[in-house]
């Protein structure tokens, strides 16, 4: 009879097998749904790494023409930028190629840059995610977006 009372006093903790089943499933449930928004997450990123190198394309065009104009603006067909010879256009900015941009900006390891076209590495499509430089004026527009 003591036997008895002591095993009816005691309880048990814990879950049982169908509580934690349906916990996996209701969690399964929300990971089928939530999955899909962070699915594509490299086209972001992407486009963050253009809008980089944009900026980076910007300021270093500003930076080249300043120490050309500094140098003695047409006496000078390239300008030396940290160590780096950059070539510059007539206009004094750099040249929309690796001798200029791409080595002024020094962008080189994830950037391409194709007659003035500058196109992220590793996209889909390197021509609709890309921007366009001048070397002309210095300037960095066109931004296209679509292909990353």
């Amino acid at each position: 009879m003591k036997m008895m009372n002591k095993q009816l006093n005691v309880q048990q903790s814990g879950f049982t097998l169908i509580e934690l089943i349906m916990v996996i499933v209701i969690l399964g449930i929300l990971s089928a749904f939530a999955l899909p928004k962070f699915a594509d997450l490299g086209g972001e990123a992407r486009i963050a790494t253009l809008d980089g190198g944009l900026g980076a394309v910007k300021s270093a065009s500003a930076i080249a023409h300043a120490q050309w104009i500094v140098d003695g603006s047409t006496a000078s067909a390239s300008v030396s930028l940290d160590g780096q010879t950059v070539t510059m256009s007539a206009t004094g900015y750099a040249t929309a190629d690796t001798a200029g941009i791409v080595a002024a900006s020094q962008i080189g390891d994830d950037y391409s840059i194709a007659s003035g076209v500058v196109s992220v590495n590793g996209s889909p499509t390197a021509a609709t995610c890309s921007f366009v430089y001048s070397d002309t004026t210095g300037g960095a527009s066109t931004r296209l977006t679509a292909g990353c």
